[in-house]
């Protein structure tokens, strides 16, 4: 059986679900003493796909975010920023694929992982409560906070680590002059109220754009008007609730007067969505983003489109995504990932 927090109370469903804590039993699992694999097929690590920075960073975030980690989390923070480090070459770029073979795949680059790992590494350098982990973690992101990425999304996960790096350490240049540059190239919400979001489409974990312009906007003098995140925020909310539960933009993306799809929508949606209303509930202390946490907590415990639960509670893995007719029940890294990250939250307002 799962512990759990208790109940937590969905509004506009009326129902209520016990509240699992965070288990780590899963991420393990995927590990091995060089990393965290990226795929499963259900429940057992498809070795032959091996690793990713991308998957492995996320892994340091989780674990970075325990106020009082197990020795075995602890040992898997280790692990993590280990890969980091080695996954980093010495002008701050990352390779992302790593085989089975230990033998990289690719070259260092400036992708989403990139961005991902500078997440991770400034998410242990705040947050670890080892000290060893901290320092290290901050030596590696100070290396990596130099470069910049030409899209809006490597920048905002770049932007999310540096974050996490000022409510630390608030006179650190490189992390106050990365969060500026990831904000602008974001950009402003337009002004046509039907479509504000600065970006022609919606693709993927789009809420982290809304939480960086927040979190900008208070971390930064000359950072964005609040306004110009919380608008961003509210308007993917309201398009995002469907009978009062979440039913967030599928892995195909969305632009406004095309056919929206309800199938395929993907854990890391609602774990980014409920990362940004934490962060907006934090600032502007409405109880209103509190609810969108409980809401996307409320997503993996069967408030969705199809009325399913969207783990497993004998694994404490995270199905890989919602289709029409159920949960894809394969548990692969990332959407592990995102059911231990809302859960995170769900301590908090559940």
């Amino acid at each position: 059986m799962t512990a759990t927090t208790g109940l937590s109370s969905l509004p506009g469903s009326g129902r209520r679900h016990p509240t699992p804590r965070p288990s780590f039993a899963h991420l393990s699992r995927l590990s091995d003493d060089t990393g965290l694999f990226e795929h499963a097929r259900h429940a057992i690590v498809r070795r032959g796909h091996g690793y990713c920075t991308d998957d492995v960073a996320r892994g340091l975030v989780v674990t970075s975010r325990e106020p009082e980690p197990t020795e075995e989390v602890l040992r898997l923070a280790e692990r993590y920023l280990a890969f980091l480090t080695h996954a980093q070459d010495v002008g701050g770029a990352f390779r992302n694929r790593l085989g089975h073979d230990r033998r990289w795949t690719d070259e260092p680059g400036l992708g989403d992982w990139w961005g991902r790992a500078l997440w991770g590494l400034g998410t242990a350098a705040a947050r670890s409560p080892a000290p060893w982990i901290r320092e290290e973690a901050l030596v590696a992101f100070g290396r990596g906070a130099t470069r910049r990425a030409p899209t809006p999304h490597a920048m905002a996960f770049a932007g999310l680590g540096a974050v996490e790096v000022l409510r630390r350490h608030p006179g650190h240049a490189d992390a106050a002059a990365l969060l500026g540059a990831a904000a602008t190239t974001i950009g402003a919400p337009g002004v046509d109220p039907l479509w504000p979001w600065p970006q022609p489409r919606l693709t993927y974990a789009n809420a982290a754009l809304a939480e960086v312009v927040i979190a900008a906007s208070q971390l930064r003098h000359d950072g964005p008007p609040l306004d110009d995140g919380l608008r961003m925020l509210t308007w993917l909310r309201d398009l995002q609730l469907r009978d009062g539960h979440l039913s967030v933009v599928p892995a195909g993306g969305w632009a406004g007067g095309a056919l929206r799809h309800r199938h395929d929508q993907q854990p890391i949606e609602v774990a980014a969505f409920a990362d940004a209303c934490a962060t907006a509930a934090d600032v502007t202390g409405d109880p209103g983003w509190e609810v969108g946490v409980r809401q996307a907590v409320g997503w993996f415990l069967g408030d969705n489109d199809v009325g399913t639960r969207m783990w497993d509670p004998a694994t404490g893995g995270g199905y890989d995504g919602l289709t029409a007719h159920g949960p894809n029940l394969n548990q692969g890294a990332e959407s592990t990932l995102a059911l231990i990250s809302t859960l995170q939250h769900a301590r908090r307002w559940s």
